[in-house]
């Protein structure tokens, strides 16, 4: 524990604090008392009456008094309002905006960790295509998402016995997603260097790891969110059919996570210490494995589903 005792200059201050409130009552409750009697004592009233400079003082002590509560009410209520924006929740249609928003300005830096990338993909090719002129716009866009190339268990197939297991063409499906994805932001890149809307750079990076954390970046703010719903449905590629050769058929369900329409908390620059605090862990968390992911690869074309009859 520490010995520091308090400087003489805070324990004046803080003694300050405590008395002002009642020193200030009395002063002003003696105002009124003598306003008062010299109102009904009429010696006292003959001599206030030419004591101009003293209600003059009087009223500025007043003012100050009333000017040091409103200032004091004035930081208390900056300090609500911090605390309240400090992690707010925020939609994914409130992300698209703010996305849209981000867009109207000069140098715009996005970024992402995602399942597919598909809640920043696909809105931002219509913003794309719906800005206007402005040859010093420059946007860049940053993709992080999980390599569907190797062997994952979340997503994949879930048996009866309710063991988890590799579906490679899920796998296949996800990453031929992902690669339309990044294919139509690049489009926009010809697009927007022809209409003089500025220039546009697009990276998709994939790294091995099962999708559970979103998070999104616009400049420097920061929003995040988890895939909260996991959804189990027929997988048409194995069920019926069999695992290996010889094998029974198999029997099992899709294991998807699902957090297209999940919240998200939203840290501002703006909000505070702790968002601030929040924003320069996040922004280490996403540049340490984008760092660490690898380009990606030229999907594989997607196996051939099994005929229905």
């Amino acid at each position: 524990m520490s010995n520091t005792r308090p400087s003489w200059g805070g324990r004046l201050a803080a003694r300050w604090s405590r008395a002002e409130p009642t020193l200030t009552r009395l002063f002003l409750a003696g105002v009124f008392v003598v306003g008062l009697v010299a109102q009904f004592v009429k010696p006292v009233g003959d001599a206030l009456a030419d004591k101009v400079y003293l209600g003059g003082a009087l009223v500025t002590v007043v003012g100050y008094v009333l000017y040091a509560e409103v200032q004091r009410l004035n930081g208390r209520l900056d300090s609500q309002m911090q605390r309240l924006h400090s992690g707010r929740i925020v939609t994914p249609r409130e992300l698209e905006s703010e996305f849209q928003e981000a867009l109207e300005g000069r140098d715009v830096r996005l970024a992402a960790m995602a399942f597919t990338g598909e809640t920043l993909a696909v809105p931002l090719k219509n913003f794309l295509q719906d800005l206007g002129e402005n040859r010093q716009r420059k946007v860049s866009i940053r993709v992080l998402v999980p390599d569907f190339s190797r062997q994952i268990e979340v997503p994949g197939f879930a048996g009866e016995d309710g063991k988890i297991s590799d579906s490679p063409a899920f796998r296949a499906e996800l990453r031929r997603k992902i690669t339309d994805y990044e294919r139509s932001l690049k489009e926009q890149r010809g697009r927007m260097a022809v209409a003089n809307k500025g220039t546009l750079t697009v990276e998709f990076r994939v790294l091995h790891m099962s999708p559970s954390l979103k998070l999104y970046f616009i400049n420097d703010r920061v929003y995040e969110g988890i895939y909260d719903k996991i959804d189990l449905r027929p997988e048409p590629w194995t069920t019926g059919g069999p695992a290996q050769p010889g094998s029974a058929p198999v029997d099992g369900r899709l294991l998807d996570l699902i957090g297209y329409d999940s919240l998200l908390t939203r840290w501002s620059p703006d909000g505070g210490a702790h968002d601030r605090m929040m924003i320069r862990r996040r922004q280490e968390f996403f540049e340490t494995l984008w760092n660490a992911a690898r380009e990606l690869a030229p999907t594989n074309r997607l196996p051939a589903q099994p005929d229905a009859t």
